[in-house]
């Protein structure tokens, strides 16, 4: 994932088109979960990069939902889910799993924030 803020469109209600000329956009968080002011953000974004790897490992390996929710241990319903963004059914933990589940190795680094400039933060990469 960039580095680089996240921009999204704004659409002011009862606006006119002349008015929403001016500012089109506003400059979010790489977090869009934290932009949209919900709870847990960063757990949902964790989970969301974790998933977008997960399913990105299924498109390349051309594994059909039916074959993964075997792999997994689940029903093919809820990879459907998983994928479609539902996921909050799912740990963080077990997500994890999913991936080794996948043949991946999974590493959690745990490090000093040395970035003054922002919070330390939770990263997938």
């Amino acid at each position: 994932m960039s580095e680089e803020p996240f921009l999204r469109p704004v659409v002011w209600v009862g606006s006119s088109r002349k008015d929403m000329s001016k500012k089109g956009y506003e400059t979010g968080s790489r977090n869009v979960f934290k932009d949209l002011g919900l709870r847990d953000a960063d757990e949902h974004f964790v989970k969301a990069h974790l998933v977008f790897k997960i399913d990105t490992l299924m498109k390349e390996r051309g594994l059909k939902q039916v074959e993964a929710a075997d792999l997994f241990g689940i029903r093919q319903p809820d990879v459907s889910k998983m994928l479609r963004g539902e996921f909050r059914q799912f740990s963080v933990e077990r997500l994890l799993r999913f991936l080794v589940a996948l043949d991946q190795d999974v590493e959690i680094v745990v490090k000093p924030h040395r970035d003054g400039n922002n919070a330390a933060a939770l990263h997938v990469s």
